[in-house]
């Protein structure tokens, strides 16, 4: 039987039955058609800089991540929407495409300059802290009376840095979270938070409320909210650690450093969050209802490392190619290709190098009782593509930013094959 996006058919004895007169509605209720409005519980979890032939082909890291297609879809074409990382979970929530400030990962936490808006609601200008004119996905679900949280693991485990709660620099202040602590005397657990990959902290319309305290916290509070769909947020955004997110670290060889606490990082260690998490979210009441969680990375790693010396200075040029899917478009704030120099010692220099705008590819996964194990999407899909997925699992309008591109597709019926 074909399927119809968002809905199957009633059976005909229970069309028949609900037509009839003095039908019960409860009968009629338990065959209505389903929709993808049906899913009231939202989980998504970021992970870092892997490339899907890494990821899902060639990688003996993560045989965890790669047993969870079977439970659920496995999207081979999914790519980031930008090089580096906050770029990407910008997009994410707001539909906002690269700007130079973002593309740095906003070393430096300053305010956004805005000049002016396309008509397609991108921001015009540079920096980090968006007006509150820009609007978000969690503006608009508290709009709808909808709740959502952020979880970030490790914020405020270094309280010199960041609060345990809307974990952020003063505007205009260097963001020290971009140095990972390692476990000491005053810091027990060590901080391996990195406010870059907390999109929530960098919007005004969030940031100047009251929500960012109350709605983004430490990881640890997740387990407390699992506990009930009531207390369970229909919009739930899980960060990991620097370590645990597979950013640091690369978790093989001999020269492998590892992260700040000694874990090998990479896909071993997001493997390992992964095991402890996603069971935990699985078994809730609120995704075995209605629940939906989505398994993604920010970006594709880098394609090629090439030292060359010159006058005693080594120069390892690092090379993005930024490819993309989708019809994206480059957004008003940047060029490319582009480069910058790093300066790392007198003797030593990283030379970044984008040469496209989009992220790459690095496929994603989504488990969910609407989906059936082991489908495999081959449709093209990017952080935009989510967003406005989201939002129509939520009913909310107007789409934000590039999630309102034309002949932008959602997230489809080839994943949703239990409606």
């Amino acid at each position: 039987m074909s399927r119809i996006i968002g809905m199957r058919r009633f059976t005909g004895a229970a069309l028949l039955a609900c037509l009839g007169l003095g039908t019960l509605l409860s009968a009629c209720d338990n065959n209505k058609p389903r929709t993808l409005q049906d899913i009231k519980h939202v989980f998504v979890i970021v992970l870092e800089n892997k490339n899907f032939d890494d990821t899902f082909g060639s990688s003996t890291q993560d045989p965890y991540l790669q047993s969870l297609p079977a439970k659920g879809a496995l999207l081979t074409q999914y790519y980031g929407t930008g090089h580096a990382s906050l770029d990407n979970y910008i997009s994410m929530i707001s539909g906002q495409a690269t700007a130079n400030a973002t593309s740095g990962d906003c070393t430096n936490y300053v305010d956004f300059v805005m000049s002016g808006t396309t008509p397609d609601g991108q921001a015009i200008g540079d920096g980090c802290v968006y007006p509150a004119s820009i609007k978000t996905l969690p503006d608009q679900l508290k709009a709808a009376g909808l709740s959502w949280k952020g979880y970030m693991e490790d914020m405020g485990n270094d309280p010199a840095r960041e609060s345990a709660s809307c974990g952020h620099p003063a505007i205009g202040a260097a963001d020290l979270t971009n140095a990972p602590e390692a476990a000491s005397a005053s810091v027990p657990d060590g901080d391996q938070y990195a406010t870059r990959h907390n999109p929530f902290v960098y919007f005004h319309s969030i940031l100047d409320t009251p929500d960012c305290e109350a709605r983004v916290v430490n990881l640890r509070q997740l387990d407390t909210d699992l506990a009930s769909a009531s207390s369970t947020p229909n919009f739930a955004f899980i960060t990991p650690n620097v370590c645990n997110d597979g950013h640091d670290g690369d978790g093989t060889g001999a020269a492998n450093k590892g992260c700040v606490g000694g874990a090998p990082g990479g896909l071993t260690s997001a493997d390992g969050f992964l095991k402890i998490w996603v069971p935990k979210i699985m078994s809730s009441p609120a995704f075995k209802k209605d629940g939906l969680l989505i398994i993604n990375f920010d970006e594709g790693n880098y394609a090629s490392v090439a030292p060359t010396t010159t006058d005693g200075v080594t120069t390892y040029t690092i090379t993005f190619p930024g490819e993309h899917c989708c019809e994206q478009q480059i957004g008003p704030n940047i060029t490319r290709p582009s480069a910058e120099t790093l300066p790392v010692s007198p003797t030593m220099q990283y030379v970044i190098r984008i040469d496209g705008y989009g992220g790459d590819r690095t496929g994603a996964v989504l488990l969910s009782p609407f989906i059936k194990g082991g489908t495999v999407s081959d449709v093209p899909y990017n952080h935009y593509s989510m967003l406005k997925s989201l939002q129509d699992i939520f009913s909310l309008s107007p789409y934000l930013g590039y999630a309102g591109q034309d002949g932008l597709m959602p997230f489809g019926s080839d994943i949703f094959t239990q409606f």
